[in-house]
């Protein structure tokens, strides 16, 4: 239960606001969690199937994305210590039309809905945690809707080298490009101008 417990607290300390929380609260929250281990390359979540946790990255990168006119666009990248969630699927537990990838060997630790949401219904403390992860969700989702609308290029890239530089270093140019909303050669050309 230890390791468990150190990753709840972890998560707990990603909800906005952080909240300070009972460790009766903790305990209970790392109870419902769930391990898995991804390879490169595997998918987690499939277009079409139903996201039923809230995913948090304890090693490893995963990425978000979704297919339109035949292209591969990059939706969220999240690395260690990040949590991820396909938001309209998970609340609405519809399929999803995002789609979960392991870019390198992934351990994650999922928060399934079910179990959450009993929780949240009995416990206050829970129920604060559950408001906290979804309201840190929306408040980067609303920061990258704004980026893309008042933000140039040049802009984009130099805030995600900024706030997230292990994505530049990790991630394939081709889903940063795509992350950014340019084409790889825009991309290209805005990494040259920086040197």
């Amino acid at each position: 239960m230890e390791p468990l417990r150190d990753i709840a607290e972890k998560i707990i300390e990603l909800s906005y606001p952080p909240q300070p929380i009972s460790n009766e609260a903790v305990d209970k929250f790392a109870s419902i969690l769930i391990r898995t281990n991804l390879k490169k390359n595997t998918m987690f979540l499939r277009e079409g199937e139903v996201c039923t946790q809230i995913g948090y990255v304890e090693k490893g990168m995963i990425r978000q994305f979704y297919y339109k006119n035949n292209k591969d666009l990059t939706e969220h990248f999240a690395c260690e210590h990040s949590i991820f969630i396909c938001i309209e699927s998970f609340l609405r537990q519809r399929p999803a039309r995002l789609m979960v990838e392991a870019l390198e060997n992934t351990v994650l630790y999922g928060i399934p809905h079910d179990p959450l949401l009993e929780m949240a219904a009995e416990d206050y403390e829970i129920e604060m945690i559950y408001r906290g992860l979804l309201e840190d969700s929306l408040i980067l989702s609303q920061r990258k809707t704004d980026s893309f609308r008042f933000e140039t290029a040049n802009e984009r890239y130099n805030r995600l080298l900024k706030e997230h530089p292990e994505i530049i270093r990790r991630a394939p140019l081709s889903h940063i490009a795509s992350y950014l909303l340019m084409t790889p050669e825009t991309l290209s050309r805005v990494r040259a101008s920086l040197q």
